[in-house]
């Protein structure tokens, strides 16, 4: 007697279909859900130990949303980075946030010659903080003497250090007796590119000058309000002022920037910066090759602390 063969086909259809199924709902499941927030994973910024992750609150912060925020390097006296990749998690949802950038080496090129010869001649003095003791004026003579120099020793010892900067505590440089500001070395407002040997415009003139974020939307308190002079502490006129203004301005290149795109930047030639926006944004920046400075000839270079003093609110 022959037996028929019993039928096996509906099982091995049965186990791939239910594989395959396994497998879709695997990768329906891994789809990132577009109405949650993104979540940033600052470890998995870090690509080396060289990289700083870092998450700058003045580009994202809603209080400071209307604050313009102008063209500007990495830098401090002491450390800079070589590079920085900048990472859009989420543009404004409601307008603007458009990060912009600039060629440090056609800034310089364009720049007036006599002005570029003047200010690099006389050098410039960034002034990072006011503090106001207007009430110290009450004292007797002696007594508040005693006063400035302790509040002096304390502002030094307890903001300086924190920022890695070369900081000199200041009476009354803007014209204001009993205010104290925390001021760097002066410095020169160009640099000669440590790879090409190019000069370059690497000065933060257009982000911390007073006159010109007067002109515009800011949204820094007093006590963060930032100003530039010369090396000797006197004012640079208006319209030399002005004038780095318009040429800093001629050469800014705006940058829309999508949801997983990364813009690298060398540190020591583009200069960058973000517009006013509305709504919620999410940006944050790596920088590459953090270090401290050897000589005075590569002097005014970053990580990015002194843009956190500069646009924070206090």
């Amino acid at each position: 007697r022959h037996r028929r063969p019993r039928r096996r086909r509906c099982r091995p259809r049965l186990q791939r279909h239910r594989s395959h199924h396994r497998r879709s709902h695997r990768r329906r499941r891994a789809r990132p859900n577009p109405h949650l927030r993104p979540q940033v994973n600052k470890e998995s910024l870090s690509i080396s130990p060289y990289i700083s992750p870092y998450l700058p609150p003045q580009v994202n912060k809603e209080s400071l949303s209307k604050h313009y925020i102008g063209l500007h390097n990495e830098s401090t006296f002491k450390k800079t980075a070589k590079a920085g990749a900048f990472v859009c998690f989420k543009p404004a949802t409601g307008w603007g946030g458009e990060f912009f950038i600039a060629d440090g080496e056609a800034i310089f090129r364009d720049l007036d010659p006599e002005v570029l010869r003047e200010i690099m001649r006389r050098k410039v003095r960034i002034s990072v903080s006011n503090l106001d003791f207007d009430v110290l004026d009450k004292l007797p003579p002696p007594q508040k003497e005693a006063a400035m120099r302790k509040l002096e020793q304390m502002v030094a010892d307890g903001v300086a250090p924190k920022f890695d900067m070369d900081l000199e505590m200041l009476w009354g440089t803007d014209g204001r007796a009993m205010r104290l500001q925390a001021v760097q070395n002066a410095q020169s407002p160009v640099n000669r590119h440590p790879a090409t040997g190019r000069p370059a415009w690497f000065c933060n003139l257009h982000n911390q000058a007073r006159f010109l974020r007067e002109r515009r939307p800011c949204g820094t308190p007093e006590v963060g309000m930032t100003d530039i002079y010369f090396g000797d502490l006197s004012l640079i006129p208006g319209e030399m002022l002005q004038h780095i203004n318009e040429v800093s301005e001629k050469n800014i290149v705006t940058v829309p920037m999508q949801p997983g795109e990364v813009l690298l930047c060398d540190n020591y030639r583009v200069l960058h910066g973000r517009d006013i926006f509305d709504g919620d944004r999410l940006h944050a920046v790596s920088w590459f090759g953090d270090e401290k400075l050897q000589d005075d000839s590569a002097a005014n270079k970053p990580g990015d602390l002194l843009n956190v003093v500069l646009n924070s609110a206090f």
